[in-house]
């Protein structure tokens, strides 16, 4: 075996790979440099030394408050509040995860760059996971594409939905005449939800989801295509009557930690706005 197929076997990408022999990085063999082709025998010691976080120079560090669950040398969660962006857009320039990111990464002293490995949408609440540093960030990416990094979801959406429990399996690909709007289409990529209905009246209805894949907008696409938009979710035929964003928060995320292999498990609760919409007190 190679130092490189070995080093895919570790969680380090092809890319991150390029990185190591070109940006700064190095591989050590028993002490010694060696390429990726080496043969690696019984015996050997592989030192990987990965180049120095590049600090980006245009995202600006700013107070954003984060409500931090969890963090270590490798990984940081976070419970995301409504109304803030996950990284800076041409619509929100400032003020978003990312920003608060930087400010609290220069704030401890710790030299990192924004890797944010689920991301939410800027009305979306709920936990979300973010790798301090690349070879972290190349582990749980591809954990997430295979499937092992678990997210469940509470939403309310409109009408009474008829079906107790369901999976959308649909695939999901850009609407072709906008550069946000997705939809249900069949040259789009696999795309499956799990859903089950929690509460239900004549007008809205509570549903635990949990996705298999992670597309761009997958619940709020797949609910619009059952017909039961989001409360809230505009963009995919909700209205905000009731809710001024779209119903949606990332309730519980888990992972294998990409470092001590530990499996980690964290919740965060229904924000206020959902809990009033679930309970029916909004108008």
């Amino acid at each position: 075996m190679t130092v490189k197929e070995y080093a895919g076997e570790l969680g380090i990408s092809k890319r991150l790979l390029t990185d190591i022999k070109f940006g700064g990085g190095d591989l050590l063999i028993n002490g010694e440099h060696v390429t990726v082709k080496y043969v690696l025998r019984e015996g050997d010691l592989l030192v990987v030394k990965f180049p120095e976080e590049q600090v980006s120079e245009t995202l600006l560090a700013e107070p954003v408050p984060l409500d931090i669950l969890y963090e270590d040398d490798h990984v940081l969660v976070i419970n995301k509040q409504p109304y803030v962006s996950s990284i800076p857009s041409r619509e929100h320039p400032s003020g978003s995860i990312a920003n608060g990111l930087i400010h609290h990464y220069q704030k401890n002293g710790v030299r990192a760059t924004v890797h944010l490995v689920t991301r939410l949408d800027r009305d979306t609440s709920g936990v979300m996971l973010v790798a301090k540093h690349r070879f972290a960030h190349s582990i749980l990416s591809s954990a997430q594409k295979n499937g092992l990094v678990k997210r469940r979801y509470a939403a309310v959406v409109h009408g009474r939905m008829a079906q107790a429990e369901g999976t959308v399996d649909a695939p999901i690909g850009r609407h072709p005449d906008s550069i946000i709007e997705r939809m249900v289409t069949p040259d789009g990529q696999k795309a499956v939800t799990h859903f089950y209905v929690t509460r239900a009246t004549d007008d809205m209805t509570s549903v635990t989801l949990q996705l298999e894949t992670g597309r761009t907008h997958q619940i709020r696409v797949h609910m619009s295509y059952l017909g039961h938009p989001l409360c809230g979710d505009t963009l995919y035929g909700g209205t905000r009557r009731a809710i001024g964003r779209q119903a949606l928060h990332s309730e519980r995320l888990s992972f294998i930690h990409p470092l001590t292999q530990k499996n980690m498990t964290f919740h965060a609760a229904l924000p206020q706005d959902l809990k009033e919409l679930i309970k029916g007190e909004n108008p």
